[in-house]
């Protein structure tokens, strides 16, 4: 399987494409053994990752991301993670776990020891490649779930936050983080430029924010839109665009996300409501 891998990366133009690629590729290994070990009864699959395995964002994203939903007594994390770090080593992967499940969200690092050297993308022979799995094991109550079958490289069967779910997501991360990624705005204009795509989950984007410390109005369908402009008011735009260029598959895309157009965007729909 990892000469495969390195068949996939080799006709890329750039060492930050050919990372972009095989991680991807470690990701759906990844879900495929989780969905092996039964993981996904328990798990709901969401975030930018998401996203691009189950409706072809067209950005690479880093990490995993999941809420756990359904029957929490079947979830165990280290189980669950020996399983993923045995069928790996399986296809000759030098794999190491660091794990931390002390603390509400569980994560994982999963590390592949040494893989950027055998893909001949560094020179250094101890480099390693690492793919994050989180797991909100008390998250807000009111995601829709759904179960979708797709092919990324392998065949998933993926349980996942629904599209509105999906958005009210994104929104909680937009209003909370310290600092705002580009990743965001991208997804955001993403969002809101698929016409069919549905409003967000309010219900649950109001139990989330709550459950994170807001202290503002609830939101509703006459006024997200405007939080959200507001919120995105006070962003450094020039620092977004750096955190997002590497992982978009079109590069030029980056010159699309202007104040202008996200705020065009937002005004768009305030005028539907």
């Amino acid at each position: 399987m990892k000469e495969f891998l390195k068949t996939l990366i080799h006709p890329t133009t750039s060492p930050i494409e050919a990372s972009n690629l095989a991680r991807e590729y470690l990701q759906a290994l990844i879900l495929q053994s989780l969905g092996r070990a039964g993981g996904m009864t328990a798990l709901a699959f969401h975030g930018g990752t998401a996203l691009r395995f189950l409706y072809a964002l067209p950005r690479f994203s880093e990490d995993l991301d999941f809420t756990l939903e359904g029957n929490k007594d079947g979830y165990d994390f280290r189980r669950t993670l020996n399983k993923i770090k045995q069928d790996l080593k399986a296809q000759n992967y030098n794999i190491a776990v660091k794990l931390n499940d002390k603390k509400t969200v569980h994560n994982a690092f999963l590390r592949f020891l040494g893989l950027p050297f055998d893909l001949n993308l560094s020179p250094h022979p101890d480099e390693v490649l690492s793919v994050k799995i989180e797991v909100d094991t008390d998250p807000p109550y009111g995601a829709g779930l759904e179960t979708t079958l797709v092919r990324k490289h392998v065949l998933l069967n993926l349980q996942h936050h629904d599209r509105a779910s999906l958005l009210a997501g994104k929104l909680h991360a937009i209003m909370q983080r310290p600092y705002l990624k580009g990743r965001d705005l991208y997804d955001l204009v993403w969002y809101l430029s698929a016409r069919d795509w549905p409003g967000p989950n309010l219900t649950l984007l109001n139990n989330a924010l709550t459950q994170t410390g807001w202290d503002g109005p609830d939101l509703t369908i006459e006024n997200w839109q405007g939080i959200i402009q507001n919120r995105l008011e006070m962003i450094s735009w020039d620092k977004a665009l750096d955190d997002v260029r590497p992982f978009l598959e079109s590069r030029q895309e980056a010159e699309l996300l202007t104040k202008e157009n996200v705020l065009r965007l937002l005004q768009s729909g305030r005028s539907k409501n």
